[in-house]
């Protein structure tokens, strides 16, 4: 598999070094390289580009602001010198996040975790599963299969989702919204509870004064909730 990229650096050093990278990378194709992303956002055909090695402090269009006008399907890689951005990078669906200087095996990393998250996406559009037996989520600038059968519940924090699953002590954590995490996971299979809660129906054995307990944890049922899950549970009681 080779994937298609370009690199924006306003810096020309740095995209040289960039372009000499990515030429000795057998598993990456070079398709642009751009000192302004301004220049690139109207260059760029982007059905033709998969991933971008892209530099944030720039004149005009900052990398933080072109990452929000690419395609869903484009992946970033940042490179920068600040270190400020890292969570902001985080947000963008950035692949992995690189400080300048970058040296080779860095970078080769990085390029090795935008091969395996396409490999991965790849492989779930040919099986034909992607939404039915489990879902990908970003955790730790890599992506992670999550059987759905697996899952207890989600609850929703601020800015992240903490993914409680079977047999596992520590929740899977990732940058998500519950609305987005609602809409991927299948219906009344998965039930909005509560504002901050998803929960599996079929993984549910207790319940305990208008709360579903998971071991020592409860979960509230809202009352913007309680009716339809009450019509669930309604069809398992006798």
């Amino acid at each position: 598999m080779t994937l298609k990229c370009a690199i924006i650096d306003d810096e020309p050093l740095a995209l040289n070094l960039m372009e000499s990278y990515v030429r000795k990378t057998p598993f990456l194709e070079l398709h642009g390289k751009y000192n302004s992303a301004v220049v690139a956002l109207n260059e760029i055909k982007f059905n033709d580009i998969e991933l971008i090695f892209l530099d944030i402090q720039m004149p005009d269009l900052n990398g933080l602001e072109f990452s929000k006008l690419l395609p869903s399907d484009v992946r970033i890689i940042f490179t920068t010198a600040f270190d400020q951005y890292a969570i902001e990078g985080f947000k963008a669906n950035a692949v992995d996040y690189l400080l300048k200087p970058i040296n080779y095996n860095e970078f080769l990393a990085a390029a090795h975790k935008a091969l395996e998250w396409f490999t991965l996406k790849r492989q779930a559009q040919t099986n034909g599963e992607n939404g039915k037996d489990f879902i990908y989520v970003k955790s730790d600038y890599k992506l992670v299969q999550i059987r759905l059968d697996d899952i207890l519940y989600i609850e929703g924090l601020k800015d992240y989702l903490k993914i409680y699953l079977e047999n596992e002590p520590r929740p899977v954590l990732t940058l998500a919204s519950m609305k987005n995490m609602e809409e991927r996971l299948p219906s009344p299979r998965f039930m909005r509870v509560h504002r901050s809660f998803i929960v599996q129906m079929n993984k549910v054995k207790t319940l305990d004064k208008g709360q579903i307990v998971f071991g020592k944890n409860r979960i509230p049922i809202s009352d913007t909730y309680k009716a339809g899950v009450t019509a669930y549970l309604d069809k398992y009681t006798l």
